[in-house]
């Protein structure tokens, strides 16, 4: 692994960064060895002392580890805004989520939704239904996952609708996104990446996140379903 930076990445910046890999490669950069999985999952790992180069994290999360002396705080940059949405296996009728009422409408039709415990959309989507007074008949069909790609329960024909970042509903095949959430009933999540302060490659990990940062990534990021 001498010749790769270490990437720990939340999920949502997985399409992104394997897209850019090989061109970040082919252009003079070291290869990019990453490994993704939601925010919260990933400060456990770093906490219990996982070594890395570079860490992709919410806004939130990237601070924290900042403070903690973990991540090199004058590194930390900004890469890209998210937006929580819900998709449907391909084919299926896409449902009216524009507004308040016919978000909550769709959700209480769904034979069940699928949604992630631990990852930020998980939170937001468990405190939006609480806040709209439909949790418990939501929660009693859901198919809550423990963490992963919640689209992938479309495909199997577990849930009728999956609510994800958009970025990560983009991940699997055989699905639809219908859309965000309406922007009004949620806060996008910033998505920030840093230098680990153990790393043995400072200059090499610096260069890989000014390439982040940079114009050229902000169309792969859009492809992606994310806002540079």
């Amino acid at each position: 692994m001498d010749n790769a930076v270490r990437v720990l990445s939340t999920l949502a910046l997985k399409g992104a960064v394997h897209n850019l890999a090989g061109h970040y490669e082919a252009t003079g950069g070291v290869r990019i060895d990453a490994d993704f999985a939601p925010t919260l999952a990933l400060l456990d790992r770093l906490r219990g002392g996982e070594g890395a180069d570079v860490v992709i994290l919410t806004r939130e999360g990237l601070d924290d580890m900042a403070r903690e002396g973990r991540v090199v705080a004058d590194s930390c940059v900004d890469l890209a805004r998210s937006y929580v949405g819900l998709a449907v296996k391909a084919g299926f009728a896409h449902l009216d989520i524009a507004t308040e009422p016919a978000l909550r409408a769709a959700l209480l039709a769904a034979r069940s939704v699928a949604y992630s415990r631990i990852g930020a959309s998980g939170i937001l989507f468990a405190q939006l239904i609480e806040r709209l007074g439909i949790a418990s008949e939501i929660n009693a069909r859901a198919c809550i996952i423990p963490s992963g790609f919640t689209a992938e329960r479309l495909v199997s024909g577990e849930a009728d609708l999956a609510v994800q970042q958009i970025s990560e509903l983009k991940q699997v095949g055989g699905i639809e996104v219908i859309g965000p959430i309406p922007r009004e009933l949620q806060t996008p999540a910033v998505f920030s990446a840093g230098r680990v302060a153990a790393s043995a490659k400072a200059a090499q990990a610096d260069r890989l996140l000014r390439f982040l940062a940079s114009r050229e990534v902000a169309p792969v990021l859009r492809e992606s379903g994310l806002e540079p």
